[in-house]
């Protein structure tokens, strides 16, 4: 019990010292690199956008499709249940014809499943893109931060050096 209370007194006094810890670009001289890497997060947000438009803008397609896919499946389905009817009393034709028909219903869930299977990816695919935006976001604001403690430190310098 002992370990652990003085575990967690260690961690209370460490974690506020973290984010200062953590800063990659501290010096002025780091500007440079800081800028950089902020020009790069925001062309990656920018193409994140992009993507997550494109996903955004495809998805009701994609719907819409599934959902023909769907209806196709249950007419197909129907029709086939009707025919097997027909060949438990009918003849041998009736029964390939029912045969058919089933092989036909196989193949149009199967589509229909495919189709859903797309309209699943593509919301997988426009969460990733706004998880990584967010991510993205979040790194410009820890960039921003970086800046002004730079800043921050040049205007102390300056003033110092005047005095």
């Amino acid at each position: 019990m002992k370990k652990i209370i003085r575990l967690f007194y260690l961690l209370v006094l460490v974690l506020p010292a973290l984010p200062a810890l953590s800063q990659k670009y501290k010096k002025a001289e780091d500007t440079v690199k800081l800028n950089k890497e902020y020009v790069n997060v925001t062309n990656d947000i920018v193409d994140l956008t992009a993507k997550l438009t494109i996903a955004q803008n495809d998805l009701p397609g994609l719907q819409s499709k599934a959902k023909d896919a769907n209806t196709d499946a249950v007419n197909a389905a129907s029709a086939s249940s009707d025919q097997a009817n027909k060949a438990t009393n009918g003849s041998v034709n009736d029964a390939k014809t029912a045969k058919r028909r089933a092989k036909k219903a196989y193949d149009e869930a199967k589509d229909s499943r495919s189709a859903k299977n797309k309209v699943d990816d593509q919301e997988d695919k426009i969460t990733r893109y706004k998880l990584g935006i967010k991510k993205k976001q979040q790194r410009i604001e820890e960039l921003d931060v970086m800046r002004v403690a730079i800043n921050t430190k040049m205007a102390a310098d300056s003033i110092r050096n005047l005095q």
